[in-house]
């Protein structure tokens, strides 16, 4: 039986994010399971990219065989509307979509329609789309028009790690997420400048260079909040996985999560944690096992941490609480299994 995929990806799939992460997981996991995957890299500049280089990805997969079987990472697939209009007949297309790109923070409104616009009709061109939540999935669904029967919800797998030590003196607060707008790491720094009070420091793990411009204003903020000697931007770290074992508090304010990896990452290394109600992140984190606040609140998010810098006791039955979550949470073999056998139903 020939199980050929070609699995296209924007960019160099060796990025340190969680939907790379994702990209890479799945293509290895779905190669054990007998699937041919051929990898190929649509080109820089997604999801905005020039019309050179959205010509350029188009050209890369209309050079395919007619009926080749193809899954797109949503990153590139969600403005690429146009080449799929015309392929569709061609190429049997499936989407991965991590998020929507109209939900990407800092877009207005208009640009939040048209994203929206060209998305939906690139979707309308597939055979099935995956997705990694179950949010995900209600939001195609009820906005993009793409029916319950086409779409599969493969949560993000996850391998064995050690539980964090905890007991830090002071605790240290661990954010993880590349430093853009909708991380929200802004607002974990306001929040942070209320509790000059308490004794803490923090780490802020995440690439700088997606968007320096971001990088830049979060520095400043730092700066001029006089805590530079408290709260550290590490830059990108390849092993996250020591990050969160040396950590007492996970703390991410992200303003949507099409899944949010990390924080999944943070239960099964028991971390208590504070987040937002964005998007998919109630669906992850347990209420026994962490404070969701509205995004953007920076008040209630402060208020959290104190609670957990106060509180020994609630500190630690969070973190209980989370290992047990994160015990529970599936393999990456028990993931592409959920994708292979979509992708079978749908070739």
């Amino acid at each position: 039986m020939n199980r050929l995929l070609y699995f296209a990806y924007p960019g160099d799939l060796e990025t340190r994010t969680g939907g790379y992460g994702y990209d890479r997981r799945a293509a290895s996991a779905l190669g054990d399971l007998g699937w041919n995957i051929q990898l190929i890299s649509l080109g820089e500049g997604f999801p905005n990219p020039n019309p050179r280089q959205l010509d350029d990805a188009g050209r890369r997969l209309s050079e395919l065989a007619d009926d080749s079987f193809v899954l797109i990472d949503g990153l590139a697939f969600g403005v690429m509307d146009e080449w799929a209009s015309r392929e569709a007949k061609r190429l049997k297309i499936m989407a991965l979509v991590h998020h929507p790109l109209a939900l990407e923070t800092g877009l207005d409104s208009g640009q939040q329609a048209a994203a929206a616009a060209r998305e939906k009709t690139a979707l309308a061109q597939t055979r099935g789309v995956i997705v990694t939540s179950h949010a995900t999935a209600a939001e195609l669904a009820a906005h993009y028009a793409v029916p319950a029967e086409r779409i599969t919800v493969a949560i993000p797998g996850m391998d064995p790690a050690p539980l964090a030590a905890g007991g830090g003196d002071p605790p240290l607060i661990l954010s993880i997420g590349t430093l853009t707008r909708r991380k929200g790491h802004d607002v974990l720094i306001a929040s942070l400048e209320k509790l000059r009070d308490l004794r803490w420091n923090c780490r802020i793990v995440g690439s700088k260079t997606l968007d320096p411009g971001v990088a830049a204003e979060l520095e400043r903020q730092i700066a001029q909040s006089g805590l530079g000697d408290r709260i550290e931007l590490t830059g990108q770290i390849d092993d996250t996985r020591s990050e969160f074992a040396k950590a007492d508090i996970f703390a991410l304010a992200s303003r949507y999560e099409g899944y949010g990896m990390v924080f999944a990452e943070a239960l099964a290394q028991g971390l208590p944690i504070v987040g937002c109600v964005a998007g998919a992140v109630p669906d992850i984190v347990p209420k026994s096992a962490g404070f969701l606040v509205p995004p953007d609140d920076r008040q209630a998010f402060a208020a959290a941490l104190r609670r957990l810098l106060e509180e020994p006791e609630t500190r630690v039955s969070m973190a209980d609480a989370a290992a047990i979550a994160g015990a529970k949470l599936p393999s990456w073999r028990d993931t592409a299994v959920i994708i292979s056998n979509f992708l079978e139903e749908a070739r």
